[in-house]
């Protein structure tokens, strides 16, 4: 590459035209005529010299006006300086003078008008001064002449911000304040009493009125001047503007070019063959990343940059010196100023300037990246070749004459082509010839097919089958692409044969959902014949009750004559039994009978809750107070056994319900805390009110329950101990009783218990 882009093309007797002429043509004499001597650096110094008078015009008169600025506000500082050490050497005399007048016998207002008329300095009323004299109250009492206005004011509302210096004097030094009359400075002595403080005033429009007058003439001074000066600068641009203009339509001509250059990556360049010197535009020096410059390189540092690979430019000089060249046309490498090379395409030509010199004038164009997108193409198409190569599945590619393209190793095994067969551009007819035919072909089709697209299946003499899908291109051309599909085709068998059994699996459930069925509905039928025999047992069950019911009944009259033949028999109602034995069983059968009577009026209550005929009287009571009742029921029960007993009961919780059903809940519940408490131990009833309900607990340190009884207890007739170990006589309706008559009343009965550490039941009640 890089000798066929060192060719040179010899002359042939004829100039050809072209590009490069015509540009050298156009800028020749330009070229010479910067490279004589010079002119840029005249050119430029001359721009600058143009450009600069004006803002040097402008810069003299900010500098004249500033230094006149400066002298005039340093003369009014000058003349504000000297007025306050007039200001505060007068003060200082007119307390030294009123020092020695003290020693006199005068009065105090005379002594203070003598030091205004007699000791004030007469300078001091030429420049508009005014002075006066207070008393220790500050009120005015001696003025200079002509400020007589200030007689009998006070000193510290006529000077405002100024009023220290009528206080500590001169050491307040000297203040600015402000009168209906202007601005004044102030200065102020301190008097011996019954004298206050003299004052001095000075205006500021009196002292500075001579320094304004010689502000004003500069000021005049300055502006005559400055139009004077602005003047001869209109003048001046008017002449320069004909100088810019040409100037301009150069700069703009030249721009041009530059910029078509520079957007064209394209560089001019003139080669003085006679001087070994070279001049290039501004576009070649951006395309080689070097800092432009107005003169002209050597021809040793123009070859440095040449790829030593590239030729050298000592050959064309030679060349073009022989008269063998008159123009030429070649690629090179060039070293930008990052140290990288990159390609460049030179066209030039041989000319003569007005002095007979040999010149080599030509463009030189970037092609960098031409060179680089050729080497992305070719490794490109070798990418695409090794990817084609080694694909697992045969693939070819055919142009729109059915001429081969390509194909890889894959094709030439599968189809048996040897390198000689498969020659780019052999008819497609031809190589199908010569490869091996399959055992079995069948066309494809789906629906997801596009326009173009088809495919094949075919069964190969080793067994193999190739699935063949070809699709067109755009310009006619088409590419064949052979898969390999045999495991997919035994995968299908075998999907085949599980179609198969899944299908008999699936009859074999219809069957065993049919029996599901069945037996389904004979459990259907058999749930109907439960809730029949559910409703049996629960007619059956309150038959029982009701049988209860009656039996209790009509036991309740033979117990009671027992009860009463057994009192009149312990009474001895009718004399005296002569056998002590006689009462001791009499006494008996009382016990016996009271017992039988509880138990029946218990089961009478039980069935009746459980029949639903148990009817709950609606009267006003105090929860509080029935619970008092219950207590004082069973205090006897209680002392007999040494119990504790400890009442935590509420002031009063009012309810409306049944008040011998929540009495005989209190007394089946403290009743069972005392029969299971052992002598000497504690019992607690406690009531309060919380969130609107009546709470009432009952704690006892009895035996406790365990806890695999607590869940069913509180069920009819179940106890704690069994018929080995009881130790107390009941039948276990109470609790039952208790909890039923609690929610009849809509409340809630809990119980908690630990063995050995004694039982809390808590009644919750709603109070509305």
């Amino acid at each position: 590459m890089a000798a066929n882009a060192g060719s040179v093309r010899a002359a042939n007797g004829q100039q050809r035209p072209g590009l490069a002429a015509a540009i050298a043509r156009k800028v020749r004499h330009a070229v010479d005529f910067r490279q004589s001597g010079s002119w840029t650096s005249m050119a430029t110094w001359e721009s600058f010299l143009r450009r600069s008078i004006p803002f040097l015009a402008v810069l003299f008169l900010i500098i004249l006006g500033f230094v006149r600025f400066v002298s005039l506000m340093d003369h009014r500082g000058d003349v504000e300086t000297a007025a306050r050490d007039r200001l505060s050497v007068n003060a200082s005399l007119l307390r030294a003078e009123e020092t020695l007048l003290a020693q006199s016998d005068t009065s105090a207002t005379e002594r203070a008008q003598a030091l205004l008329t007699s000791y004030l300095p007469e300078s001091f009323g030429s420049t508009g001064g005014k002075a006066f004299v207070t008393d220790v109250s500050g009120r005015i009492i001696a003025t200079s002449p002509g400020s007589g206005e200030y007689m009998g004011l006070d000193a510290g509302e006529l000077l405002r911000q100024a009023q220290p210096v009528t206080i500590f004097g001169e050491r307040a030094g000297i203040m600015r304040t402000d009168f209906a009359t202007g601005s004044m400075l102030v200065s102020g002595a301190n008097l011996t009493a019954p004298l206050g403080a003299a004052v001095l005033l000075q205006p500021e429009a009196e002292l500075f009125a001579a320094w304004r007058r010689t502000a004003a003439i500069n000021v005049t001074l300055f502006a005559m001047t400055g139009v004077i000066l602005l003047t001869i600068l209109l003048a001046y641009f008017r002449q320069s503007t004909r100088v810019s203009i040409t100037d301009a339509l150069l700069a703009e001509a030249n721009q041009r070019v530059d910029t078509a250059l520079s957007r064209g990556r394209c560089g001019l360049w003139d080669w003085d063959l006679a001087r070994g010197r070279m001049y290039w535009s501004r576009s070649m020096y951006e395309i080689l990343g070097m800092r432009p410059q107005e003169g002209v390189l050597s021809f040793g540092e123009v070859s440095r940059l040449i790829h030593p690979e590239d030729g050298s430019f000592f050959e064309i000089a030679r060349q073009i010196a022989s008269g063998k060249l008159t123009n030429m046309e070649r690629s090179f490498r060039m070293r930008r100023s990052d140290g990288q090379y990159i390609w460049l395409r030179a066209r030039a030509e041989v000319t003569r300037n007005a002095q007979n010199d040999l010149h080599l004038i030509g463009v030189a164009v970037d092609v960098s990246e031409n060179q680089t997108l050729a080497r992305m193409t070719n490794e490109a198409n070798t990418r695409l070749q090794s990817a084609i190569e080694n694909v697992s599945e045969t693939f070819v590619l055919w142009d729109a004459q059915n001429r081969l393209v390509l194909c890889n190793s894959k094709y030439q095994e599968v189809f048996g082509l040897s390198d000689r067969d498969i020659l780019s551009g052999t008819p497609r007819d031809v190589i199908l010839a010569r490869s091996r035919k399959p055992v079995a072909e069948r066309k494809l089709t789906n629906p997801s097919f596009v326009a173009g697209e088809r495919a094949a299946e075919a069964l190969l003499g080793d067994g193999r089958w190739l699935q063949i899908s070809e699709r067109t291109m755009g310009d006619g051309s088409y590419v064949s692409i052979g898969t390999d599909v045999t495991q997919l085709k035994v995968h299908q068998e075998r999907l085949s044969d599980s179609e198969r059994r899944l299908m008999a699996t699936i009859n074999d459930l219809s069957a065993a959902r049919r029996d599901a069925e069945a037996k389904a509905k004979a459990l259907a039928d058999l749930n109907e014949s439960y809730i029949a025999e559910k409703d049996r047992a629960e007619g059956a069950n309150r038959a029982k009750t009701t049988f209860l019911a009656n039996m209790s009944h009509e036991l309740r009259t033979p117990l009671n004559a027992i009860i009463g033949f057994s009192e009149i028999m312990r009474d001895s109602a009718f004399g005296p039994i002569g056998n002590e034995k006689y009462s001791e069983y009499a006494s008996d059968i009382h016990h016996s009978g009271h017992y039988l009577l509880k138990l029946i009026d218990d089961i009478l209550d039980m069935s009746k809750i459980e029949a639903g005929r148990m009817v709950m009287a609606s009267e006003d009571m105090d929860v509080t107070e029935v619970a008092r009742e219950a207590l004082k029921i069973l205090e006897v029960q209680a002392d007999a056994k040494k119990l504790t007993l400890q009442r935590d009961l509420s002031q009063s919780m009012p309810l409306r319900g049944d008040r011998r059903a929540i009495k005989q809940v209190l007394l089946n519940l403290i009743s069972n805390a005392v029969k299971f408490t052992p002598e000497g131990g504690n019992l607690r009833l406690r009531s309060r009110v919380v969130n609107g309900k009546a709470l009432i607990t009952i704690a006892d340190s009895g035996i406790g329950i365990p806890a695999n009884a607590l869940k069913n207890l509180g069920l009819p007739f179940e106890q704690v101990e069994n018929e080995l170990t009881r130790t107390n006589k009941g039948t276990g309706l109470g609790l039952a009783i208790a909890r039923s008559l609690v929610e009849l009343h809509g409340g809630r009965m809990k119980i908690s218990s630990r063995v050995g550490k004694g039982t809390l039941v808590s009644l919750s009640v709603p109070l509305a």
